[in-house]
């Protein structure tokens, strides 16, 4: 037995782990702390920490010190153990095996020699022993249950020693400390289990946001998932630069993980958005392309001119010239339905005459284009009208209210920041809050790139191909030069080659071509 000021000890030691228990998170270490400390307690020279799933106990970590043998936990090694079956092939409990007996009785087990024991199976600890030259004695088999009453593992330990490092069996003070630990480190490893099965669920959900998103539009799908992944390779960039503005920018495992979760659901109000504005393939799309009434029309007036041939109002020659000029317009049209990055000031015009044709229609006489199909074919870059675009634009105000409406936990308070950033301008014309750079975390601007530069080179947007490398890049390199977006940033994703990164795991082969990196930034300003 135990000296009082041996078990006072003792007892110091084991409150001191309970609270280290309570504050652990990584379920890996946890394990590890917990059969660290329960060979400690017991002055053990082997153990083996087991958690129930699946109607078995499977092997997390076992460690051996006089083999200097660790299995498991954080080694990286892992346990090549099959699990211990809790019953038989025919539904019997499995009462053979020491420590399936221990948790399917609910009871500690103390065993002083296994080569002695009557009742167990330790055939299996005899071919351990044989293969690495040990010998298993004394066990000390600790079920694990928490506060909920349920059994979640057990705690095995082999060879308690004594003062001289010789082998002796395990004691009752043993037995009670090791079944104390057990029983705290069970709450611990089910809050951590708890916490991360909130975590599962929590992600699900901004999945399923995604999913919700994704299947309203799939112009849309491929920018949720890639966004997230860009945002976090030039972050990481970020934190490896150790020269410049960016040099002392780090993030730890908490940062990273709010702003994987930010880049998630950094377009999560887009679920409210019209899909025949995010659909918006040409620009007198709707609920379908409205190219085909104009079409129509030109038939008609193709008609008319016929007609006016047959009846003699028009020659030969006159006639082929209409018929000429109406096909050149209609394709003139159909050119300028398709959004591009400009359309020219005499393009504007030429849609602004032919909208004063006339042709008659079911009403009577009507002016070939109305307003709306007008100013839908002379927008000058994209799809959308100024109208359609306050409408998208609109989805950022909804994901900030969306966001800041969530009782986030402290350490995810930062994602309505970030995630509410992407669309602002270093130089405060930005949107919807007018930030200066100074004004946003670096989070928010890394976000800001990673958001633009998925869209120049994405291949699934209804109203462009997927840009080159070189074109994508040279865009991104005016915008950092016009601040708007972070010019800093910009030289970490062309110095660190995050945009080469990203090509080549997410780009196909023809998109990928030269790129000057030295022009690029000297364009930014920031090729010093």
């Amino acid at each position: 037995m135990l000296s009082q000021d041996a078990l006072r000890e003792r007892l110091e030691k084991l409150n001191a782990v309970g609270i280290a228990l309570s504050g652990e998170a990584d379920i890996a270490r946890l394990t590890e702390a917990i059969l660290l400390a329960a060979k400690d307690l017991a002055c053990a020279d082997a153990g083996t920490l087991y958690i129930v799933r699946d109607g078995a106990l499977h092997f997390e970590i076992a460690i051996t010190d006089r083999l200097g043998r660790k299995v498991g936990g954080t080694s990286g090694q892992p346990v090549g153990l099959p699990p211990v079956p809790l019953t038989h092939a025919d539904g019997r409990p499995n009462f053979n095996n020491v420590v399936a007996c221990a948790v399917n009785q609910d009871r500690t087990i103390v065993i002083d020699d296994a080569y002695t024991a009557e009742g167990y199976d330790f055939s299996g600890t005899r071919t351990f022993d044989a293969e690495l030259g040990y010998r298993s004695q004394s066990f000390l088999s600790v079920p694990m249950k928490n506060h909920l009453g349920e059994l979640i593992g057990a705690l095995q330990l082999i060879n308690a020693l004594d003062a001289d490092k010789q082998i002796r069996a395990f004691d009752a003070d043993d037995t009670h400390l090791v079944e104390s630990l057990a029983s705290q480190a069970a709450v611990a490893l089910t809050n951590q289990q708890l916490i991360l099965s909130l975590k599962k669920l929590f992600e699900s959900f901004v999945g399923l946001i995604n999913l919700a998103i994704d299947d309203k539009s799939p112009y849309t799908s491929r920018h949720c998932q890639r966004v997230p992944v860009l945002t976090m390779m030039l972050a990481e960039a970020a934190v490896r630069t150790r020269n410049g503005p960016l040099a002392s920018f780090e993030m730890d495992d908490t940062d990273r993980y709010a702003l994987k979760i930010a880049g998630l659901l950094h377009d999560c109000g887009k679920i409210t958005t019209p899909v025949h504005v995010i659909d918006k393939a040409t620009k007198l799309h709707t609920l379908f392309d409205r190219i085909a009434l104009i079409e129509t029309r030109f038939e008609v007036l193709k008609r008319d001119a016929r007609i006016a041939h047959l009846e003699g109002e028009l020659d030969a020659t006159a006639y082929a010239a209409r018929l000429t000029e109406l096909d050149d317009a209609m394709a003139f049209l159909r050119r300028c339905n398709v959004g591009g990055e400009a359309m020219a000031d005499a393009d504007v015009a030429r849609v602004a005459e032919i909208a004063r044709w006339t042709w008659h229609g079911p009403d009577g006489e009507a002016s070939l284009l109305d307003d709306d199909e007008q100013e839908n074919l002379s927008i000058r870059r994209g799809t959308l009208t100024a109208a359609e675009r306050q409408i998208i634009n609109h989805h950022i105000d909804v994901t900030i209210r969306m966001l800041e409406s969530l009782p986030w936990p402290s350490r995810l308070a930062m994602v309505p920041e970030y995630a509410g950033g992407h669309h602002e301008r270093m130089d405060g014309r930005g949107y919807p809050r007018g930030l200066t750079r100074e004004q946003m975390s670096v989070q928010a601007r890394v976000m800001g790139i990673a958001d633009v530069f998925e869209a120049l080179t994405a291949r699934d947007r209804p109203y462009k191909p997927g840009m080159k490398l070189s074109q994508a890049l040279t865009i991104l390199a005016r915008m950092a030069h016009e601040q708007h977006v972070d010019s800093d940033l910009f030289e970490v994703f062309m110095r660190e080659q995050v945009w080469l990164e990203y090509a080549n795991e997410f780009l196909p082969p023809e998109q990928i071509d030269a790129v000057d990196e030295a022009a690029l930034l000297a364009q930014a300003g920031c090729g010093g």
